[in-house]
């Protein structure tokens, strides 16, 4: 018996697995805001090739740090190992309240397109199952995996033919005024649906050799889901236009019907709601993974580290993820948990990003360009998201002040 994986998967499969992790259901409710924010078609696609870089840069700051600390817990690792005890507690913080958000703003997604009227009740339902099935030991297979990659394109495919063949795109659609602070904002939300992306990095001891294959998977994954992004938004413009895809909770849905194609939206909605189904079952499991792990280092409530006996998954860390999950999308609307989720996220590879700066060589300018990429795309986030974003940073701060006495102190 051996505790090390097999190293079995080469550029290929990295690049099919870090795929599967951003094209998810992000798109399906992450371009109606981006819309609003951008103000144009011009500046929607704009915004995406600005998160896409975003995203690039700081998913090969996480390939460099993996490599080095091939150990779980990300950035919460690395800023620890790299930075200080603080510095890390404070990305694993980031990383739990915003993918906390991630979580609702999933959950809400299902109930956009399932059931409109009802999109606050369906979500807290989805929470509920889910957690309850997370809470039994069920996992998602790779199998499982697949087959919601294979449906969500499938969907997207048909999407883009039926809007394009409803007529070509114009200036008006896909033109416009740029302004700067509104494609920055796009961007920032846009980063939502890019999430995933660093799922590649974490892969280091399960490919052939990691050092070639992983800076080679990236920006091929990367590429691959801004192109589909980018036909996606081109489509979707085509058939509503900025002002109505800005007001659309749903646009996928609304431009399949303004496309006259009514008879998918079916198949649209079974497409988004597995989509975010599957995101809400895997971003589950990674917080209360994450929550266990503060917990037991000292910085979160000891009561969290308890193990069921049963089904041997840290059952009171989901539960209580769970819990805030469901609250939020009770009370938070899709946009709001997009903007909040995004300010978390980008804090947390800020943290990765400056994590990276400090191992030298010829890749700190991508460090830095991924570093002052998280700040100006967090900054520029609507003010609400800004504000409650940076109000719950200084809440994880206070918390951190408080448990210092009982924490584990850093490695040496």
């Amino acid at each position: 018996m051996t505790d090390e994986l097999r190293r079995s998967l080469g550029v290929f499969d990295a690049v099919v697995i870090g795929l599967g992790s951003m094209v998810g259901a992000g798109i399906f409710v992450a371009l109606g805001p981006a819309a609003g924010a951008a103000g144009s078609g011009a500046g929607l696609l704009w915004a995406l090739g600005v998160a896409a870089v975003v995203a690039y840069a700081n998913a090969m700051a996480s390939a460099r740090l993996a490599a080095r600390y091939p150990a779980s817990g990300g950035t919460y690792v690395y800023g620890r190992e790299r930075l200080g005890s603080f510095w890390g507690y404070l990305a694993g913080w980031a990383f739990v309240v915003g993918k906390t958000a991630s979580c609702a703003a999933m959950a809400l997604t299902v109930g956009a397109y399932v059931w409109p009227e009802q999109a606050h009740a369906v979500a807290v339902a989805a929470v509920v199952a889910l957690t309850a099935v997370n809470y039994g030991g069920v996992q998602k297979s790779a199998l499982v995996t697949r087959t919601v990659v294979a449906v969500v394109l499938a969907v997207l495919a048909a999407v883009v033919a039926v809007s394009l063949g409803a007529g070509g795109a114009s200036r008006a659609t896909l033109g416009g005024e740029l302004d700067a602070g509104g494609v920055l904002q796009a961007a920032g939300l846009l980063f939502f649906a890019f999430a995933g992306y660093a799922r590649i990095a974490t892969l280091g001891e399960e490919v052939r050799d990691p050092a070639r294959t992983i800076p080679r998977a990236v920006p091929v994954a990367l590429g691959i889901a801004l192109a589909v992004y980018g036909l996606v938004a081109v489509s979707v413009l085509t058939v509503l236009g900025p002002a109505a895809l800005a007001h659309s909770p749903a646009p996928l849905a609304d431009a399949a019907r303004a496309a006259g194609a009514g008879w998918l939206v079916p198949a649209v909605t079974v497409g988004a709601a597995v989509a975010a189904l599957g995101s809400l079952l895997s971003l589950i499991l990674g917080v209360s993974r994450t929550t266990l792990a503060m917990a037991r280092d000292g910085y979160l409530p000891a009561a969290l580290t308890a193990v069921h006996p049963r089904f041997h998954v840290p059952h009171r860390a989901e539960v209580a993820v769970g819990a805030v999950v469901a609250v939020v999308a009770a009370t938070a609307d899709v946009r709001g948990a997009i903007g909040f989720s995004s300010f978390g996220v980008l804090v947390y590879y800020a943290i990765a990003n400056a994590s990276a700066w400090t191992l030298g060589g010829r890749n700190r300018p991508l460090a830095a360009l991924g570093l002052a990429g998280c700040g100006a795309l967090a900054f520029a986030l609507p003010l609400g998201s800004v504000l409650a974003g940076s109000g719950v940073v200084a809440v994880g701060v206070v918390a951190w002040a408080v448990s210092r006495g009982r924490a584990v102190p850093p490695r040496p």
